[in-house]
């Protein structure tokens, strides 16, 4: 069995002609100003296909509802710095959004051999970070041993485990990577590229003496970032934006051999208020919104032929929403607590613990009510992080707990919990009112609307929640660090490819993103250990419906435990700047920008 990828192989092109500067959003005037590249194109550049070829300058402005925490690729773990990253670093593949397909990036084709185990990537010669030093396999070779670092544990480990066990990485020369797999896996291509490549030149230092994670942070001076991918950072100012420039060293070019992107600019506008960023956009201070609100998509409708921008439909989200208990466990001892104590009241993690109370939770919820009011129709139920928009691995038969307020009585009432003061709250079998708070982003309204409807609605089956809505940096922090909450509502954006097996990090028992408690030693209930074992089967297995089997498994496992109760999901609608070519949006994430390197403005493009 033998797959291989082609390569491009264009040797010593120089580029001629590009265009200027934009000053303002959406780019400047049209005048043509030709400009001459620096530096030649690589030996073997990634040839890019797109709909139109495009002219260069202009600047590319989207919104953000939160600043980055790190421009540390390897390290980060949430939306606000990822959306960032992944246009600062490349891995060895990409996924091709419009194709739906795996693709080249750093590796200009790779093979797999016939013992199923052993992957063959060769990289592109002449491909060069972001200072002109030359990318090489010593730089691959370096990532994976910052990804499989026990100490750092970043988020990418958990995809590149087999069964406990970890690749063999090697490099027989400077353009070559082997990658052996302990057991068969179909998702090689896909999990290699998920690593992004950063330069060893630069932060070995820091990986050596201990530093590694707070490198490449948010207070890193622009000209001391150097990257692999499409852009570098040219600005960074706290809480107010980022500013992305062209890499001049980038390997990506067009069909006409100009070096690409060709915006000069893309810029990520902190807007933490979804009615600020909708007001933004309509002044045209703002390119595009990944994130709007049901209650405005009529008005988008209603504007968009005469409002300089197309709304785009782009069906179910891939972005799941849910709710969850704490069930982290104290794992270093420190004053006044001990290894394996809860990380909350010990009263309220018997409440979180109990699948029975959790199930309660769940059917206490009015989805169809929720949809209605909040998402104004614009949303449906959801099970699972495969949403009903995943077209290969949505599963509609499986277990699910739905609105049934009379079931969810009966459940509490069996615990033996009662309104024993006729306050219209419940009271558990030892006379504790029964309350918890609930935190969730406070920039994202349509999120504190839903912890309010669960507050209503938990109230009517007598259990008082608080709403705690919190910055959202200040929740991933309680999330991942201090523990500091009870139960929290947020989302999960879907793995890219949307495959689940790159969502090994949730499932696994050890994962940092398994939120009800994460980073267990070893699996710390029957129903995970088993979700541990189907996750192996998940990566390893080469025949789908076997794939798909487990995956069934492992969501009616996690939603007969309820450790994740499920909220409805947002129908996407997008508008976008119609001055822009080769737009091309996707419920893919990143759902705007995942080809911003072959946007252009129009107004700048070659007549």
């Amino acid at each position: 069995m033998t797959l291989r990828w082609p390569a491009f192989d264009l040797r010593a092109l120089a580029l001629a002609l590009v265009l200027p500067v934009a000053a303002a959003c959406g780019g400047g005037g049209s005048e043509y100003t030709p400009y001459e590249d620096p530096h030649p194109l690589p030996e073997e550049p990634l040839v890019i296909e797109a709909e139109s070829i495009g002219g260069y300058g202009g600047r590319f402005v989207i919104g953000q509802a939160a600043g980055p925490r790190t421009f540390n690729d390897v390290m980060a773990n949430e939306t606000s710095s990822t959306d960032i990253t992944t246009q600062l670093f490349v891995g060895l593949t990409t996924f091709d959004n419009a194709t739906q397909q795996t693709a080249p990036m750093l590796a200009k084709r790779w093979e797999v051999a016939d013992d199923g185990l052993t992957w063959t990537f060769e990289l592109r010669r002449g491909a060069r970070f972001s200072d002109g030093t030359p990318i090489t396999s010593a730089d691959v070779l370096f990532n994976f041993e910052v990804a499989y670092d026990d100490e750092l544990h970043p988020a990418i480990q958990d995809l590149l485990v087999m069964d406990g066990r970890r690749w063999e990485i090697s490099a027989p020369d400077d353009y070559t990577v082997v990658i052996r797999t302990p057991a068969p896996n179909a998702m090689v291509p896909e999990l290699a590229g998920a690593l992004r490549i950063l330069p060893k030149h630069v932060l070995e230092p820091a990986y050596r003496n201990g530093t590694f994670a707070s490198a490449y942070g948010v207070n890193t001076p622009p000209d001391q970032l150097v990257t692999s991918g499409p852009w570098r950072l040219r600005q960074y100012v706290a809480n107010e934006r980022v500013v992305l420039v062209r890499n001049p060293y980038w390997f990506g070019i067009d069909r006409e051999q100009q070096r690409l992107p060709y915006l000069d600019e893309l810029v990520f506008t902190v807007v933490p208020d979804q009615d600020a960023a909708d007001l933004q956009f309509r002044a045209g201070q703002l390119d595009a919104l990944d994130n709007v609100k049901p209650e405005n998509y009529s008005w988008y409708e209603e504007n968009q032929a005469n409002g300089g921008f197309t709304l785009y439909d782009l069906g179910p989200a891939l972005n799941s929403a849910m709710m969850w208990f704490n069930l982290n466990k104290v794992r270093q001892p420190a004053a006044g607590r001990r290894v394996g104590d809860p990380q909350v009241d010990p009263v309220k993690y018997a409440w979180f613990s109990n699948p029975v109370f959790r199930r309660a939770v769940s059917m206490a919820i009015d989805r169809d009510a929720m949809i209605q009011s909040i998402f104004f129709g614009d949303a449906v139920k959801n099970w699972s992080t495969s949403t009903p928009g995943n077209k290969v691995w949505y599963t509609p038969d499986i277990v699910k707990y739905d609105y049934n307020p009379d079931e969810a009585r009966r459940l509490l009432a069996d615990l033996g919990w009662r309104d024993r003061d006729g306050d219209g709250i419940l009271e558990d079998d030892r006379g504790n009112t029964v309350s918890f708070t609930i935190k969730t982003n406070s920039d994202n309204r349509l999120r504190v609307a839903m912890a309010n409807f669960i507050r209503d609605d938990l109230e009517r089956v007598g259990i008082r929640v608080v709403l705690t809505p919190v910055d959202f940096n200040t929740l991933i922090t309680n999330l991942r660090n201090d523990f500091q909450y009870e139960a929290a509502l947020l989302g999960l954006q879907t793995g890219v490819p949307p495959d689940p097996a790159l969502g090994q990090n949730v499932w696994r028992s050890s994962g940092l993103t398994h939120w009800w408690n994460i980073n267990q030693p070893k699996p710390e209930t029957p129903e995970e250990a088993r979700i541990d074992r189907l996750v192996d089967v998940l990566v390893a297995e080469t025949d789908l419906e076997k794939r798909k089997e487990a995956w069934r498994e492992i969501q009616n496992i996690v939603n007969e435990q309820c450790w994740l109760i499920w909220l409805p999901t947002q129908i996407a609608r997008l508008p976008v700047s119609d001055r822009f070519g080769n737009v091309q949006p996707s419920v893919i994430p990143h759902r705007i920008l995942w080809n911003i390197d072959r946007v252009y403005l129009k107004s700048r493009a070659r007549r």
